[in-house]
């Protein structure tokens, strides 16, 4: 880990987001208010755009023989960022996000990179067929990538999770001796944190889906390279609340019969938000929420995966009655409903 290559991806990502704040109303990133927004004045955004961008260049100019090495990688992760670049500037339908992750997954997979066992269970690895291979990591890159962009609702939320995540493979990084995910993780936690001084509440700028689609992207290649060292259902602990947030929301949505995709407000920091009103308790909370995660997931690496995935069917079970902005309501008729 280049501390040197760290502070330049600091240093640039700061001075690029700073000038971006300033200059966003000329270059048209501004992010205007709607029914859903849990912010109420125009603000900057597109910041992803500086704070990933400075990574490209500092690894391309400082670090050449790594960014050669794992050239897939990154340029399977570039295909996604223009597609949030390209949304961020001119708003592009979900329909077109999917197709750019189609054509970065295309790459990784031409290149062996992909998830090949989901994990062994009962001694017997459970190894993807080859026709399922590409169509399996396509749908957990996708899905995750979009889990992390629903995060992306309060001042500083999907860049602390983020954050947290980062660390966890970082860790697992250094255990395993990976440069992969040395490198990387280190490179956005030295990014986000210069990010995080502009996008804490109440933020100045937001990163936009070039920050959130990137981040997706970035993280799902971590943690299918975490995967040759650790248990996949431990992965899953390390990356927990986004899909948890997901699942949940994708799951009432079922309930009561409405459109998976439909747009609302029954996220966990919508919820956790309406406790307190109060943005920096809500992503603290959250944050710390998958802090132990990750600690169950890097502890549990290479533990009985099936135990695992059990815990976290009864994670996922936990999350979806308690996270439930029904009880609110239920509770408040059966106030009404007693006197």
């Amino acid at each position: 880990m280049n501390i040197l290559l760290l502070s330049s991806i600091f240093i640039l990502s700061f001075i690029s987001i700073y000038f971006m704040i300033r200059y966003s109303d000329k270059i048209r990133l501004l992010d205007i208010p709607n029914e859903r927004s849990m912010h109420s004045k125009i603000t900057p955004r597109g910041a992803g755009i500086a704070f990933v961008f400075s990574i490209f260049l500092v690894l391309l100019f400082f670090d050449f023989k790594h960014f050669k090495m794992y050239y897939y990688i990154y340029f399977s992760s570039i295909i996604v960022f223009m597609a949030g670049v390209w949304d961020d500037v001119k708003n592009i339908t979900p329909k077109m996000k999917f197709t750019f992750i189609l054509f970065a997954v295309l790459l990784l997979y031409s290149n062996n990179f992909a998830l090949y066992s989901l994990g062994t269970y009962f001694k017997y690895e459970l190894v993807l067929p080859n026709w399922l291979v590409f169509p399996f990591t396509f749908f957990a890159i996708a899905g995750f990538t979009n889990a992390l962009n629903l995060m992306d609702g309060l001042d500083g939320l999907a860049g602390t999770v983020s954050l947290v995540m980062f660390i966890a493979f970082l860790a697992v990084g250094f255990q395993y001796d990976d440069d992969l995910l040395i490198t990387l993780s280190s490179s956005f936690i030295a990014t986000l944190l210069a990010f995080l001084i502009f996008n804490w509440h109440p933020a100045k700028v937001f990163m936009g889906d070039s920050g959130s689609l990137a981040l997706g992207t970035v993280i799902s290649i971590l943690a299918i390279q975490a995967t040759h060292y650790i248990a996949p259902a431990a992965v899953l602990f390390m990356v927990a609340l986004p899909l948890l947030d997901t699942f949940i929301v994708m799951t009432r949505r079922f309930q009561r019969h409405k459109s998976l995709f439909e747009a609302d407000k029954n996220h966990l920091h919508h919820f956790l938000f309406n406790v307190k009103g109060d943005t920096r308790y809500t992503v603290m909370i959250l944050a710390l929420m998958q802090v132990v995660f990750s600690i169950i997931g890097y502890q549990m690496g290479r533990a009985n995966e099936f135990l695992s995935l059990i815990l976290f069917g009864i994670l996922f079970y936990l999350y979806l009655n308690l996270f439930d902005q029904r009880l609110k309501r239920r509770n408040g008729f059966d106030v009404i409903s007693k006197k």
